[in-house]
């Protein structure tokens, strides 16, 4: 599948691309006040009890380049029921298990072939890292099997909440990109990030290894 989804249409006649994964570091909430007014509250909060200065929040995104493509690679609200359109392979819920059965608190994970990052233009950081591409498709492979667990709490108690960048952060670990050296833009914190990277490390160590708390990928009718 990651194959397919990096080889390009038949008969394209651009060069080929290296494989690589773009890393994109995006203020949270660009372009939605709400959203940005509720992080900045949370970190001030969140700073408060730890004793230590507010940082920037950012949230991730992935673009996964092949030979003759790209790929988006992003946790998202859902904007309508079309998702096969944006290339939608999971779905998860917003805030609470029950609020899941509706739209608005649920998010889709997508895997969009030549699809957008609709806030990348706000991107302060686009990290370029290198891998081959067996190491690009097996990322896009992943993708369906990111865990869906409530978006904002710790349902796989990983140590923190889950959200899109641990979705990234899951992602890249799990495909074997060395994310020792990723961190976001100085300054700055991904909340979510270590717990996927925590989550991963209990898959890559087998069924005995994992706690039995998450729940896996569903995509809604």
């Amino acid at each position: 599948m990651g194959s397919d989804l990096l080889n390009g249409h038949a008969g394209a006649a651009s060069s080929p691309l290296p494989a690589g994964v773009e890393l994109y570091w995006i203020p949270l909430g660009a372009g939605q006040r709400v959203v940005a007014a509720s992080g900045k509250l949370f970190e001030a909060l969140a700073a408060l009890a730890q004793g230590r200065p507010r940082c920037d929040l950012y949230h991730s995104a992935l673009v996964v380049v092949g030979p003759q493509g790209r790929c988006v690679i992003e946790m998202a609200p859902i904007p309508d029921r079309r998702g096969d359109r944006r290339g939608v392979v999971a779905e998860g819920p917003v805030g609470a298990r029950w609020a899941g059965r509706f739209r608005l608190f649920r998010y889709e994970i997508r895997r969009w072939r030549d699809g957008v990052i609709p806030d990348a233009a706000a991107a302060v950081s686009e990290v370029r890292l290198a891998v081959d591409l067996a190491c690009a498709e097996r990322l896009l492979d992943l993708a369906p099997s990111v865990p869906t667990p409530v978006w904002g709490r710790d349902e796989l108690d990983a140590g923190e909440m889950w959200n899109s960048n641990s979705v990234t952060a899951w992602l890249l670990r799990r495909a074997g990109v060395d994310t020792a050296q990723v961190a976001p833009p100085r300054g700055g914190r991904a909340p979510g990030w270590d717990a996927g990277l925590v989550v991963a490390a209990r898959d890559l160590q087998g069924p005995a290894a994992r706690r039995a708390t998450g729940r896996r990928p569903s995509v809604a009718a």
